[in-house]
C-alpha cells in the first residue's frame, strides 16, 4: 500500500519566459508540479519529473502511466478526491467519494472519506518536509534541472527524518 499525491512547489518566474508558462490557475502562483509516492510511514519513495504548474495532477499521472506501474508492482495507492477517475478498471487506485451536486453523502461514505483522509495525512507531512528546503522557493531552473534537484532533496529529506 502506497500513498499518492501531487503538490505545487512554489517558484519564482524565470526571466525571459512567458508569464503563463509555469502559472497555476488553481493556486494563483508560479511553480512546478511534482507527483510523489510515499509509504504508510511517510517516507518519500518516488517523485515524478517536475512539470509546469499549469497542468493537473491527474494528467501528470496519466502521462507517467502510474496506474500501469502500480499494477505491475502489485501495489494499490490511496489518493485524494482530485484523482477520481484515474483508474476506472481495477483496484490499483483507491479514492473517496465526491458529494453529488445538490445532495449529501451517506454516513458510510463520509466515514470512508474520513478514513482515507486520516491515512493521507502522512503523505501531506512528507510533502511538507520536502517543501521546507528554501532552495526550492528561489528556484528558476528549467524543468530537467529542477527534477534532479527535487529528487536529490527527496534523498536528503529521508536522511534528515531518519536521524
Amino acid at each position: 500500500m502506497v500513498l499518492l499525491d501531487g503538490a505545487l512547489i512554489p517558484t519564482e518566474r524565470r526571466a525571459g519566459l512567458p508569464v503563463k508558462r509555469r502559472w497555476s490557475a488553481k493556486y494563483k502562483r508560479h511553480g512546478l508540479l511534482v507527483i510523489a509516492l510515499t509509504d504508510v510511514r511517510g517516507r518519500l519513495l518516488w517523485t515524478s519529473t517536475a512539470r509546469s504548474a499549469r497542468g493537473s495532477e491527474i494528467t501528470a499521472c496519466r502521462q507517467d502511466d502510474l496506474v500501469g506501474r502500480l499494477r505491475a508492482a502489485g501495489l494499490a495507492a490511496i489518493v485524494g478526491l482530485g484523482f477520481v477517475g484515474l483508474d476506472d478498471t481495477g483496484p490499483a487506485v483507491i479514492t473517496g467519494y465526491k458529494k453529488p451536486k445538490g445532495k449529501k453523502l451517506t454516513p458510510a461514505k463520509k466515514l470512508v472519506n474520513q478514513l482515507i483522509a486520516a491515512e493521507r495525512a502522512v503523505c501531506e507531512h512528507a510533502f511538507a518536509h520536502l517543501k521546507n528546503w528554501r532552495v526550492l522557493t528561489k528556484l528558476r531552473l528549467d524543468v530537467k534541472r529542477a527534477t534532479r534537484l527535487v529528487r536529490a532533496l527527496m534523498i536528503l529529506t529521508q536522511h534528515e527524518i531518519a536521524r
